[in-house]
């Protein structure tokens, strides 16, 4: 089959890998009809982790069952299903808790897998033409049959549930104030998400023009942090106050006010100038602990300068770690079924699976309103 695979820094290929295989009579083999990039594919593109040669990218999957093994009770060839990103058994600990992003079964030695990334187990990615679901029942949710929604449901993989995510670790509730760092994806689902849980005023915070208009375009209150200090900014418009919540949906990989150069921490720390004393920080935003990259020792090794004094004089909570998808996932998809939700209106470009090079390039450098790329192997539905 045709799949992504990542060849070195900046560079990935489409070539021909080996066809997945029913490896447990718990798996299904889906025939993938849209896998999206995400932003955190880009930190193995950009060369910002251990990922080897050869990995087959792609963690945002939504297709068609094609086989199904014979230990799987709830689903059919014919089925259309999307998958969490995060891989789980359903059983463990974690998973009973509903904490399926820590799942201590799929990946020994580690709380957590995912298809396509490293150091995130031996799932192959769903950047393909088809993809091996483990743990079937419990990894697949069903979908209605046929195309609608499309964009809408491949988001249910990871961006949508994760930008809720950031809400619910943050606990913003209606009539509050939330102001969400970063307006790419998932900022702009986290926008989103806490405008559909009632937020009052949500300000979103970014450099990039089409980014600030995505967030204006749904009610958000664009701040370009070029301008500025953002935290400055927000309070300049809240009569001095802070924000009663704030979301970092940037991470590790954030630039300075200047654009000109990365500060790891930034965002935490702004966050912890924009929301009041008392309010709630979510951190959904990715941080590694370990960044070969990073701007100096202490950033490579995932140790950051944070602000805990500040946060701690202003009894502050926050809450992080990856999203747990299947949390919210069945939830979400029916507030779309519904016509109450349509995130695709982040996505910018659909396109054929051949065309996944030129895309990842475009995208990392953030040029001609890449905002959200969903592939579609075999140019089923490509746009």
């Amino acid at each position: 089959m045709k799949a992504v695979v990542y060849e070195k820094p900046f560079s990935v290929t489409v070539r021909d890998v080996e066809d997945p295989q029913i490896q447990h009579p718990n798996d299904v083999l889906v025939r993938v009809t849209s896998s999206a990039i995400c932003g955190s594919d880009l930190h193995m593109y950009e060369g910002r982790t251990a990922a080897e040669p050869g990995i087959v990218f792609g963690h945002e999957n939504l297709g068609v069952v094609e086989e199904v093994g014979g230990g799987v009770a709830s689903l059919s060839v014919g089925d259309r299903v999307v998958m969490p990103f995060n891989v789980a058994c359903g059983f463990c600990k974690n998973c009973l808790a509903g904490e399926t992003g820590f799942c201590l079964t799929v990946n020994p030695g580690f709380a957590g897998g995912a298809y396509g990334y490293v150091a995130m187990g031996p799932y192959k990615g769903g950047q393909a033409e088809r993809l091996r679901v483990p743990f079937a029942d419990f990894n697949c949710l069903k979908l209605p049959p046929g195309e609608e929604f499309e964009t809408d449901f491949v988001l249910l993989a990871d961006i949508f549930p994760t930008g809720y995510h950031g809400c619910e670790l943050a606990q913003v509730s209606p009539g509050e104030t939330v102001a969400v760092y970063g307006a790419g994806p998932v900022g702009l689902m986290a926008a989103y998400s806490a405008l559909l849980r009632g937020a009052a005023k949500v300000f979103s915070v970014d450099r990039v023009p089409e980014r600030l208009a995505k967030a204006e375009e749904i009610g958000a209150i664009p701040v370009d942090f070029t301008q500025g200090n953002p935290a400055e900014q927000i309070k300049a418009q809240m009569n001095g106050e802070g924000t009663d919540k704030g979301v970092d949906a940037v991470g590790y990989q954030a630039q300075a006010h200047d654009a000109s150069h990365e500060e790891p921490a930034i965002v935490l720390n702004e966050l912890v100038e924009t929301v009041r004393a008392t309010g709630r920080l979510g951190v959904p935003g990715l941080y590694v602990p370990s960044d070969p990259g990073g701007p100096d020792e202490h950033a490579k090794h995932g140790q950051l300068l944070v602000s805990i004094g500040r946060m701690f004089e202003k009894g502050q909570k926050v809450g992080t770690g990856q999203c747990n998808v299947k949390r919210y996932n069945r939830q979400l998809r029916d507030l779309i079924i519904a016509g109450r939700a349509k995130p695709s209106f982040v996505v910018s470009h659909e396109l054929p699976l051949e065309q996944a090079p030129q895309a990842y390039e475009k995208f990392d450098k953030r040029i001609e309103g890449y905002t959200k790329v969903v592939l579609h192997p075999g140019h089923a539905l490509a746009a």
